[in-house]
This record gives C-alpha cells, sequence and structure tokens, in this order.
C-alpha cells in the first residue's frame, strides 16, 4: 500500500506534468472539446514511426477507449496474418513450439484490465529538454485484455532447470539511430526474469477491449506486463526464447535503461517496474474556471505492482495538501480514478498531484 503524497521526491513538482496552472475568472468556465464530446482523438506526436497520445483531459472513465488508446512503435509497424501467424517458443524448454492463434485459443483464456504507461510519459515537461518522443500526460491508459498467460505457454513447453529469463521478441524491425545501437538493424526485444513470467498478470494477448488486436496495438498477438513499463509488453510477438543467462539486448541494456548505483557504482539497469505517479486530467494547464463555484478537479494515479492507498492534491502550489476521494474499488496493476471538489477563489492557482522522480527512456 503506497501513500502518494510521501513516497515521491517533492522538489520534482513544478518541473512534473502533474501540475496545472489554472486563471481562475469571475466569467463563465472554458470549456474543453471533451466536454461535448467532440475533439476525442488521438494526439499526434511523431508520424514516422507512428507515435500517438491519448487526450489525457478527455479522461472519464476506468478503461481507455480503444481508439483512444496511446500508440507506441518503434519501428514501421509490421503487417502479420492473423491465419498464417506462428508463435515460436524455443530457448532452455523440453519441448519446442510453434503455436498458431488456435493453439492458443485451445488453453485456457483470461480476461482482465491492466493499465499500460510509457517511460517517456511526461517527457516534453522535462527541464532540460531531453531527446525521444515529446509526450505529455496521455502516454498512459487502461484497457482490458483477453488472451492465454505466458506462464501456460511456458508450461506447455516444459522450463529446463537453470533458466532465469524469458525473451520477447517482436516481430518490428529498423535501425534505432542512436549513438550507441548495433551494427545493423534489429527487432524490439525485452525480457523478464522467469519468477515475473510466470505469474498470472502477464498474458499474451490476442483481444483489447472485445475486440480483435489492431495493427497499431500488436495484432495478432501482444505480451501485456501488468506493473511494469510499456516497454515490457511487447508487440508483434513472434518468439519467446528461454535463456539461462540475462538478456543483454539493445533495449534491455542500452535504450531503456537507468543509471543506478551497485555496490557504490554507477551501473545501467533496466527499466521494470511502473513508478508510483498521480496525474490531474482537469483542469488541464491554463484551464479557465469560474471563481466561487464549485469546480471537480479530478485525476488518476497508479503504483505499478502495489496499490494506491491515497492520493493527496494541492490547489496552492504545494503549500497545502488535502485528501481526494478514490473512485471506483482498487483492481490490481491498474490505474485508480480520484476526484476533490474544490471551491476556488478569483485570481491565478497552481493544482498539484505528486509526480514520480521520473523514469527514462520510453516504452511502448
Amino acid at each position: 500500500m503506497l501513500d502518494l503524497r510521501h513516497d515521491v521526491d517533492r522538489r520534482v513538482f513544478l518541473s512534473g506534468a502533474a501540475v496545472a496552472a489554472v486563471p481562475l475568472l469571475g466569467g463563465a468556465q472554458l470549456l474543453f472539446a471533451s466536454d461535448k464530446k467532440a475533439g476525442r482523438k488521438l494526439i499526434t506526436r511523431q508520424k514516422d514511426p507512428v507515435n500517438l497520445e491519448s487526450p489525457f483531459a478527455a479522461l472519464d472513465s476506468f478503461l481507455t477507449p480503444a481508439e483512444l488508446f496511446y500508440v507506441r512503435c518503434h519501428y514501421d509497424m509490421p503487417k502479420l496474418d492473423a491465419r498464417t501467424y506462428r508463435l515460436e517458443v524455443r530457448g532452455a524448454v523440453k519441448k519446442p513450439l510453434r503455436l498458431s492463434l488456435d493453439d492458443l485459443r485451445k488453453l485456457k483464456s483470461v480476461t482482465r484490465p491492466l493499465t499500460l504507461e510509457c517511460a517517456g510519459n511526461g517527457r516534453s515537461f522535462l527541464r532540460p529538454k531531453t531527446k525521444g518522443v515529446q509526450w505529455e500526460l496521455g502516454a498512459v491508459s487502461t484497457a482490458e485484455w483477453t488472451g492465454v498467460p505466458l506462464s501456460a505457454v511456458l508450461e506447455k513447453a516444459g522450463v529446463e532447470r537453470g533458466a532465469v529469463e524469458v525473451i520477447l521478441d517482436g516481430a518490428d524491425r529498423g535501425d534505432p539511430k542512436k549513438e550507441a545501437q548495433p551494427p545493423a538493424p534489429i527487432s524490439f526485444a525485452r525480457s523478464l526474469p522467469l519468477d515475473k513470467a510466470l505469474k498470472p498478470e502477464v498474458i499474451l494477448a490476442w483481444e483489447m477491449a472485445g475486440k480483435p488486436l489492431t495493427r497499431e496495438h500488436g495484432a495478432p498477438l501482444r505480451a501485456v506486463v501488468g506493473g511494469w513499463y510499456g516497454m515490457a509488453s511487447v508487440k508483434w510477438l513472434r518468439r519467446i526464447i528461454v535463456t539461462k543467462k540475462p538478456f543483454a539486448g539493445f533495449d534491455q541494456t542500452i535504450d531503456y535503461a537507468i543509471w543506478t548505483k551497485v555496490d557504490g557504482l554507477p551501473t545501467l539497469t533496466a527499466l521494470t517496474e511502473t513508478d508510483v505517479k498521480a496525474s490531474i486530467s482537469r483542469p488541464a494547464a491554463g484551464e479557465t474556471v469560474a471563481a466561487g463555484k464549485e469546480y471537480r478537479v479530478h485525476g488518476t494515479a497508479w503504483a505499478g505492482e502495489s496499490e494506491v492507498a491515497k492520493v493527496e492534491v494541492s490547489v496552492d502550489g504545494g503549500k497545502n495538501w488535502s485528501a481526494t476521494t478514490l473512485l471506483g474499488k482498487a483492481v490490481p496493476f491498474c490505474w485508480r480514478l480520484w476526484e476533490y471538489r474544490w471551491k476556488p477563489a478569483a485570481g491565478n492557482a497552481v493544482l498539484m498531484a505528486p509526480p514520480p522522480t521520473g523514469a527514462a527512456g520510453c516504452s511502448r
């Protein structure tokens, strides 16, 4: 159970995406397009490759509509035929497999909601500016996924003694265009420790929101890893490789890694669990609201593999903090919506909810 006020570094508030500066006037409230259910569409952050952000100010439900779920691509999207698709399972397994979608559907399927967040979510607010897709608040979404637990596939293949990791290899391929990179185009691949791979929150999904995956979201099959940044949820999944030594691929060690200290020495460490975070969806930065009238401040918070216990919000730039009301029931590995009833006075105000210390890189 995490307290979202006290588990973060307050020094990053004013550079984080959880801050909304709001002019308070005696006149009418400025309505956003989302108030009238118009203009609710993905925001283009990059065209080549395609990267689309969810309109966070339109947040009004626990589940994100499939057409508003953020899209993260590293390379051109592959086009795979579901009829001829095969998933290879190999490496340190007793029985290598080559599975069709029909083979996977014969296993016991599950449907569950899971939240995915890009590790670079909020990058546009960082000072100084950093390279990468300039996401604002909306590189995070929650959907209901249907598929088979990865553990069921590994059980069918039979994991050999001594295995330590499971590599998820996607069909998307290209040049990462980074200062330090392999000499040839690569596929996007990430690994999970075996103990995480065997947990029920890790599924191989063929449906999203009750419908077959679209190409943008990894059709015909993708991984969805609950509680971890989105880069672990490899799309267009083509191979599962069980290995007896840690994977040291590009997107495991150079990209999607941060500097940490191990025995006092700086060490590149792969990003894994999603940070504790809370964000304000409304009012949005710069929104004009009516002074003297109650306003519903609302947003969402998430905590990786932990549960959100409390969210606090400040309406005076961090001088004072008030408890918000958590909405709905806690759902494992999912965000929690919250609200706060605010009666503003005339003038300017800075609203804040605690952001994390920040992750480097960007997720899928």
